[in-house]
């Protein structure tokens, strides 16, 4: 058999484009944030991960110029090796110090932090277990781990329990939760599942990608619960509320060394260029002296969740700035957004694997930066929409 075989027989991206229904990698010719503009077109930004709108604040962009001047525009080589600049230390004490942690290291990319984090602490005798909505780069960091992993249902803290229970008392113990739910807008049960974990020695590892920057006032979801201490490890990402990409892992100093020198993705990967680290380090300064920033996030968020809830929109069980709208099946999703992103409104549809079959959806999220006018313009356009397609009435 020739291993490309299987390329001929995948047609159902084509089949969407043939119908004219195909979301995905859409080109932007242009981005400031709240707006995006699309073969010359304006249509209104709420599928973004951009949640304090800080990719066009002058101070981030300001110090993103200064790298380059400063630095130039790569490092050409590993942390491990010659990549490592006194400025990615600089980062790691100052988001150490951010989401209250002994010590933090970065990586080039959210996702490089799960892939290595996760397969360099979990090794052959141990199990890592994961809640079934987690993000695809903590499911790849298991598998790349030479452990076992268990996956449990959503949120399902008797079914942890369960597993855990089957689980050899010689065997070390990961339990590995998004924060915040990237589809649904969920948060993480911290205090029942810290206790739960507790119970059988297992620690705990929290992906804060959708969560700094929104919850705890910007410094994540342990902090939220006022649990900071009782979380083993705390990862974030650069490419949301931090304005540009990249990632990083903080907690005890002895593990976060153990890390660095076991994680295959920092060591073999080309360190995150200057520009990018002074990016994050101005966001950071944003978060930590502007509030406000955080508290418009949430108002926005509120009118959003509000307004299309009483539309009749299904909105799911969110709980953040993060709002599903629930309709189904995949076909009248993608025609939802098509006509959604004709009339002005850009939204991420999502389908299984993606969220569980029957379920696929339309995922919204807001900017501290969006306008009321804009807003009220996108409840408009899917209000209009929703009653045009009977998904609301």
């Amino acid at each position: 058999m020739d291993i490309f075989e299987k390329c001929g027989h995948f047609t159902a991206a084509r089949e969407a484009m043939d119908a004219g229904l195909y979301p995905y990698f859409v080109p932007l010719d242009d981005t400031e944030g709240t707006e995006v503009t699309v073969n010359g077109r304006k249509v209104i930004m709420i599928g973004s991960n951009n949640y304090l709108g800080l990719t066009t604040h002058p101070k981030v962009r300001a110090a993103a110029i200064e790298g380059i001047e400063k630095f130039g525009t790569s490092c050409t080589g590993s942390r491990f090796l010659n990549g490592t600049l006194k400025l990615h230390q600089d980062l790691e004490r100052r988001l150490a110090a951010f989401v209250g942690k002994e010590a933090a290291l970065v990586f080039s990319t959210g996702m490089q932090v799960n892939l290595g984090a996760i397969s360099a602490l979990v090794g052959p005798n141990d199990f890592v277990i994961i809640d079934k909505d987690n993000h695809a780069s903590i499911v790849d960091g298991c598998r790349l781990s030479m452990g076992k992993m268990k996956r449990f249902r959503h949120g399902d803290l008797d079914h942890l329990e369960f597993i855990m229970q089957k689980i050899p008392d010689d065997s070390g113990i990961l339990v590995v939760v998004d924060g915040v739910f990237s589809m649904g807008g969920d948060i993480a049960d911290l205090p029942q599942l810290i206790p739960l974990c507790q119970k059988y020695g297992a620690r705990i590892y929290v992906d804060d990608a959708h969560s700094l920057g929104v919850l705890g006032n910007g410094r994540g979801t342990a902090a939220h619960f006022g649990l900071t201490d009782e979380v083993d490890l705390i990862m974030g990402t650069f490419s949301k509320s931090f304005a540009s990409i990249g990632g990083f892992i903080a907690g005890d100093e002895e593990i976060i060394h153990y890390i660095q020198h076991h994680a295959r993705s920092l060591i073999f990967s080309a360190s995150l260029p200057a520009p990018n680290v002074m990016t994050v380090m101005a966001a950071l300064e944003i978060m930590e002296t502007e509030p406000q920033h955080v508290e418009q996030l949430w108002d926005n968020g509120n009118k959003m969740l509000s307004g299309l809830k009483n539309l009749g929109f299904n909105t799911g069980n969110t709980q953040t700035p993060i709002i599903p709208v629930i309709i189904g099946e995949n076909e009248p999703t993608f025609l939802t957004w098509k006509l959604l992103f004709e009339r002005g409104l850009y939204t991420n549809p999502v389908v299984s694997p993606g969220v569980p079959p029957g379920q696929s959806l339309l995922r919204t999220s807001y900017m501290a930066t969006h306008t009321d006018k804009q807003l009220d313009c996108a409840l408009d356009i899917m209000a209009s929409v929703g009653r045009q397609l009977g998904l609301i009435v």
